[in-house]
């Protein structure tokens, strides 16, 4: 079974606006003649790296909430110019919608099992469809 990872994703404030953050860096890397290739770099390096990159996810709290999930592909570790061990967390450039789930505050990453993961959206009869802040309001009322 696939284990994941859980992070905030620090001043964004919807799901369109790191779809739109991920776009733009991937475009500059391509300008640059650099691997069109998106990561995340983090400071602590997960130590279960075999059972995250054998299909784990990367999913993003959002305005204290699980909103979406972006697939791990890699975890590259290395040291910055300032001899301090980080690590890029290699992810895929598309966003995959998931069912809310409230998320208090924390700081850096987390595992999160699948058994705990929020499902994605996409079937019929989904609340994909449903305006973001009744989405919202529902979830935070345990109704969703």
């Amino acid at each position: 079974m696939a284990l994941n990872l859980i992070k905030l994703c620090v001043g964004c404030e919807s799901v369109e606006q790191l779809e739109d953050w991920i776009a733009l860096r991937v475009r500059e890397k391509m300008a640059r003649g650099e691997p069109a290739e998106h990561f995340h770099t983090t400071r602590m390096v997960p130590k279960r790296v075999e059972e995250l990159t054998g299909g784990g996810s990367l999913y993003w709290v959002i305005k204290g909430i699980v909103q979406c999930r972006q697939k791990l592909m890699d975890v590259r570790p290395f040291r910055d110019a300032e001899g301090i061990s980080r690590c890029h967390l290699v992810l895929e450039p598309s966003l995959a919608r998931t069912h809310f789930q409230p998320r208090r505050a924390f700081q850096g990453w987390r595992y999160l099992e699948a058994k705990d993961a929020p499902a994605d959206i996409g079937g019929a009869g989904d609340d994909a469809d449903m305006p973001l802040e009744l989405r919202r309001e529902l979830s935070e009322l345990g109704l969703l």
